[in-house]
């Protein structure tokens, strides 16, 4: 488990910009140390340990990237047709034509090497086959339709570079490459549990004033996504003893505690106390809509993250801060979510100095520009406002206003992984 010094933060009582709580979980999180190896195809998804310089020119030799016919680009007539006596042909994995090539032509396909000398390749489209020769059009320059040795990358050159989260694009390079297994960070380990006397597992009985548990399939999605191996604490009632004895007993055997509820204000909101007299706090209170109550802190030197109990304020805040706290953790190099340029269909006004995320849906206006509509109902226990829109608008701390035409930065749901 990741050991982390409870004094390597200094807790604060005001509300702490998200910038800034991304800016210290970086900073100061230490990687959880331990690397194991798997083969390529098991790899999606985990954190590269260190750099995978690439063993061979990609590609290896030169190749045509089209069918056609291979020449030398001095035995042209510049500004006319050209005709050329075919002398051989060469298909992908096969060896090239030998013997004097000067001055003929060579029928080649897509991937096979180029012959001895040969600069450019003609594609067949382009070109009239007449009895043994074939008929060149003009203006071709040299090296046309070549996939020249080490033009993709060269032997010893950074192919993919370590704390890289390998997509499945990463796995196809280090296949081509030859790589066979890759040494990857070890994945971390999260434990997850609700709190609340008013929460009860889907599957019982509904008795009101209770309602169904959502936090915890929702963190248990959201934490598999990001690769983490996930531990359901199931619910825990409001009672400070049996809180802090479950975060202590959490933090013994995982690298991560995450809990929902309990860290407002009120009598009854006891993970922030049970925080402070298990271990220490490090920020509580984000300046952030929704998601402003949000305990961060170590239990025996384990980082622990309550998040707000409204399931709308605990996917923002995920978002906003376990992603980058789970990428510090994991030695991955952490790219915070992308912000594409929309524009506003809509008016709203919000206080300045605290960062707001505003679900909404997009549509294409006549001119194909992708205009954001606000969903009608803002309240953070409201889940359809997640599963009935497309993503999420983000303002920064100084906008204060929002009016229809304004470019607004977006953020889809499905590029936050």
């Amino acid at each position: 488990m990741a050991q982390l010094d409870k004094d390597i933060f200094a807790a604060g009582q005001s509300q702490m910009q998200v910038s800034e709580a991304v800016a210290l979980l970086l900073a100061r999180i230490p990687r959880v140390e331990g690397t194991e190896t798997v083969s390529v195809i098991e790899a999606e998804g985990r954190v590269l340990a260190r750099d995978l310089p690439a063993p061979i020119d990609l590609p290896s030799f030169d190749n045509s990237a089209v069918d056609g016919y291979a020449v030398r680009f001095c035995d042209l007539s510049p500004g006319v047709e050209t005709m050329l006596p075919v002398g051989g042909r060469v298909a992908a994995g096969h060896d090239a034509v030998p013997g004097d090539l000067a001055g003929k032509a060579v029928r080649i396909f897509t991937g096979a090497a180029m012959p001895g000398g040969m600069d450019m390749v003609f594609m067949q489209e382009d070109c009239r086959a007449e009895a043994d020769a074939a008929v060149l059009p003009p203006g071709l320059v040299r090296g046309a339709n070549l996939r020249l040795a080490g033009e993709d990358i060269r032997s010893g050159d950074v192919a993919l570079a370590g704390g890289r989260i390998l997509a499945p694009e990463d796995l196809g390079l280090a296949a081509a490459l030859g790589v066979t297994q890759l040494e990857v960070r070890r994945v971390l380990k999260a434990a997850i549990f609700s709190t609340g006397d008013e929460i009860l597992a889907p599957g019982t009985p509904l008795e009101p004033p209770k309602v169904y548990d959502a936090n915890r399939f929702l963190l248990h999605a959201l934490l598999r996504r990001l690769g983490v191996a996930v531990t359901d604490l199931g619910i825990l009632a409001d009672d400070p003893g049996a809180i802090g004895a479950a975060l202590r007993d959490a933090a013994a055997t995982h690298d991560l505690v995450l809990t929902s509820g309990g860290v407002s204000t009120g009598e009854e909101d006891h993970v922030k106390a049970a925080l402070s007299d298990t271990g220490s706090l490090v920020f509580w209170r984000l300046a952030i809509k929704p998601g402003r109550p949000v305990a961060m802190g170590i239990i025996q030197g384990t980082p622990f993250v309550g998040l707000p109990g409204n399931p709308v304020a605990v996917f923002v805040t995920f978002v906003a801060v376990v992603r980058p706290l789970i990428a510090a953790l994991s030695g991955a190099r952490f790219e915070p979510a992308r912000l594409l340029p929309v524009t506003s269909g809509f008016t709203y006004k919000k206080k300045p100095g605290r960062r707001e995320y505003i679900r909404v849906s997009l549509r294409a206006d006549p001119f194909g520009v992708w205009v954001a509509e606000k969903y009608p109902m803002e309240g953070s226990a409201v889940l359809t406002s997640l599963t009935r829109t497309h993503g999420l608008v983000e303002l920064s701390e100084d906008v204060a206003i929002v009016q229809p035409g304004d470019i607004l930065a977006y953020i889809d749901y499905g590029l936050v992984r």
